[in-house]
């Protein structure tokens, strides 16, 4: 089982590497607390986490509550080295002319193990699922429906075929993670690759205009958690995202003290570079983690338009079987 997933794991890697050229970008919904919605960010975190379930809720809004995103999903490990998880995805506009959703189901091989305690692991996923997007052209202003000293006009043609107001298609991702479950240890280090949209859908909208395809989203993503004393961690991290012509660099780090055995708080900051400054702060009682971000718009470019500030909050639950599990933790930030 592990070399038919192994061989799977590496055919699949192959097709992204050849499919990879040029390509409209079409950057995807994205969370400053990344970790949240970890299969969103590489589907080799499925499961992958210091417990054996795990439930998180997330809310995102941006450009003064015009556009908003929401994310569910769901995760679990099994003694048999496989992770199963499940994550739904909407991102629309506020007054409903644009929707994003998306679903999927990853499942993730953990059964490579490392070092003579085999506690230097490696996760290896699989995500399949399906995308949409749709407008509804009925809410949507065209250049050719405004006309000098009068305004809009809706009766006025906006000139444009629109072909499909509604795309929808399968998608698939692969990822592979690792991370250092040595317990006691000063520094664990974690970091993996994922790659999304491997099939490349169909992104076309308008009639005429030849093929569309949505560009494979690579991430890469690396961090280190330092116990610094027995009550007091720090984790640098730091990731980067590219779909298409779209990139998306971001760095920080957070602070976790260790007030008791059910509770820690957590407070730091990550900064998108060009983009904006996120700090963040959270809590976490007996298993429920709850946090709130806010995006602090640093781009001279944003200045001169609209507000591009961003609230995020999330809730996260994470819990152990009363039977043991045959896995390793895995010491990454909360977030």
């Amino acid at each position: 089982m592990k070399k038919f997933f192994t061989y799977i794991f590496l055919f699949l890697l192959c097709v992204v590497l050849a499919g990879c050229e040029d390509a409209l970008a079409q950057i995807d919904p994205h969370f400053s607390q990344y970790y949240i919605s970890p299969m969103m960010l590489n589907p080799a975190l499925t499961g992958v986490m210091e417990g054996d379930y795990r439930g998180s809720a997330i809310f995102r809004s941006e450009y003064g509550n015009t556009l908003m995103v929401k994310g569910v999903s769901g995760d679990m490990t099994t003694n048999n080295n496989f992770n199963l998880g499940v994550d739904l995805l909407n991102e629309s506009s506020s007054d409903q002319s644009y929707a994003y959703t998306t679903g999927h189901v990853s499942m993730a091989y953990t059964g490579v193990r490392l070092g003579p305690n085999a506690d230097h692991c490696i996760s290896m996923a699989i995500q399949c699922g399906f995308i949409n997007r749709q407008f509804n052209i009925t809410k949507l202003q065209f250049g050719d429906q405004w006309a000098s000293g009068l305004g809009y006009q809706p009766a006025t043609s906006s000139g444009e075929s629109i072909n499909k107001p509604s795309v929808s298609a399968l998608d698939a991702g692969v990822g592979i993670a690792y991370y250092d479950a040595v317990a006691d240890k000063k520094a664990n280090f974690f970091g993996g690759i994922g790659a999304f949209h491997i099939t490349q859908p169909d992104n076309t909208f308008l009639s005429g205009g030849g093929s569309d395809k949505l560009p494979v989203r690579y991430s890469v993503h690396a961090g280190v958690r330092i116990a610094c004393s027995d009550v007091f961690s720090i984790v640098p991290n730091a990731i980067y995202m590219q779909e298409g012509t779209a990139k998306e660099k971001m760095m920080g780090a957070y602070l976790q003290l260790y007030v008791n055995e059910t509770t820690d708080f957590m407070f730091g900051a990550n900064w998108r570079i060009d983009d904006a400054i996120s700090p963040f702060a959270g809590i976490y009682y007996n298993g429920l983690t709850i946090g709130v971000s806010y995006d602090v718009s640093a781009s001279a470019l944003d200045a001169a338009s609209a507000p591009a500030n961003s609230l995020e909050i999330s809730i996260s639950y994470m819990a152990k079987n009363k039977k043991t599990m045959n896995t390793k933790p895995f010491h990454c930030p909360r977030f």
